[in-house]
């Protein structure tokens, strides 16, 4: 039987999210943005949605913009602030070493089009430093971007504590919240964050639907242009089921948060606790105080995490070596090169990410196969170097 743990890539649409969205699939299949009766009731659906999502996060409903997704999402908060404070001259943008692609590319993009940008370090856990934060500001900076808790290794970052300080200098503050949303409390109305980013698929809910928190009296220049939907702000026929089924699985998150929460530590410790049984070499990586419940990265000394992978595959495991938008490479992590690991860890890392459907037999049936597949993996290395 497939043991699927890579939560982190995504997960299945919960089945009432699915129930959620079959009459939008059919019979509601109206433009919201058509006056008849056909498109008032999917106004009001996609109202309804999106106030959930603002529930879910101490939002107003008019604070929450939908996008295609937390790339999107991203590309949108960054590109959507620079843009009209660079008139003012504030056109420098900080942001850190182990963002995920979506704000990285993003970020190398902007400094194409003239924004500066600083790419702050990590510490070897992953975790950035307030210090390093206030070094970093300078007059003319205009948005700092810092995820809530990163997608490779799980380290939650001082989110809190960096925005307090942002908002007495007045500066924006954008967070990629994808992975935490959902299993960490978070309520803007007491977090100072300015922009968050959101994914669907992430929750249980469709792929293809996103959404960015902008607080109001933000400035935010669209990326869409051809029509008024989303107040202006990301122009297109909203992706309606997509929305309706994100509204729902955003709901049952925060109703279900405590219990997911213990769950997955409960399955986090039964994986650690029985790779300790085994007389095999691992290192956890990343922040063992801050971290997200879900992600575990560990590296399995004396492998290769694509020789890993695909042997515990063949076992029917389903496992990454980091994010899904770049684990289909060979190239190192760049999160764990910005956490300076040594050679032996970042090329043996592999990513467990845990979900609901989860269960302990399976994660301790994962451990005693991945026993099995390293123990061999270097039997059979020594083997080679005999000959």
């Amino acid at each position: 039987m497939a043991i699927y743990l890579d939560h982190a890539a995504t997960t299945p649409i919960d089945p009432q999210v699915r129930e959620e969205m079959l009459p939008f699939l059919s019979e509601s299949f109206g433009n919201p943005s058509s006056i008849h009766q056909f498109g008032r009731e999917v106004r009001l659906a996609i109202d309804t949605a999106r106030q959930r999502i603002a529930t879910a996060i101490g939002a107003q409903r008019q604070e929450i913009i939908f996008t295609s997704g937390g790339t999107e999402a991203d590309n949108t908060a960054l590109m959507g602030v620079i843009a009209p404070l660079r008139a003012l001259g504030k056109n420098h943008l900080i942001t850190t070493e182990v963002e995920h692609h979506a704000v990285l590319d993003a970020c190398a993009y902007l400094e194409q089009m003239g924004t500066e940008v600083t790419y702050l370090p990590v510490d070897s856990t992953g975790r950035v430093s307030l210090e390093d934060v206030k070094q970093a500001i300078r007059p003319d900076t205009a948005l700092v971007s810092i995820m809530y808790g990163n997608n490779e290794v799980g380290t939650i970052q001082p989110i809190e504590e960096i925005g307090s300080y942002l908002r007495q200098e007045g500066i924006l503050f954008h967070t990629d919240a994808v992975q935490a949303f959902g299993l960490e409390e978070m309520n803007v109305r007491t977090l100072p964050v300015d922009l968050v980013s959101l994914s669907s698929h992430k929750i249980y809910g469709p792929k293809g639907v996103g959404a960015l928190y902008v607080r109001q009296n933000v400035m935010l220049h669209p990326r869409f242009f051809g029509g008024s939907q989303e107040r202006r702000k990301r122009a297109g026929t909203e992706n309606v089921p997509g929305i309706i089924g994100f509204g729902k699985a955003a709901m049952l998150a925060v109703s279900s948060r405590m219990e997911e929460r213990s769950h997955l530590l409960e399955l986090r410790k039964a994986f650690l606790e029985a790779l300790e049984k085994k007389e095999i070499e691992f290192v956890v990586n990343g922040n063992q105080q801050y971290f997200l419940p879900h992600i575990l990265n560990i590296s399995f000394p004396g492998t290769h995490t694509e020789t890993m992978l695909m042997n515990l595959d063949i076992e029917g495991i389903a496992c990454a070596s980091g994010s899904a938008c770049t684990s289909g490479t060979l190239s190192v992590s760049h999160v764990l090169k910005a956490m300076k690991l040594p050679e032996r860890l970042m090329h043996s890392a592999i990513r467990f990410s845990f979900g609901k459907g989860n269960t302990k037999e399976q994660v301790i049936q994962t451990a005693e196969t991945i026993a099995r597949i390293v123990q061999r993996i270097i039997a059979s290395d020594r083997e080679k170097r005999r000959v």
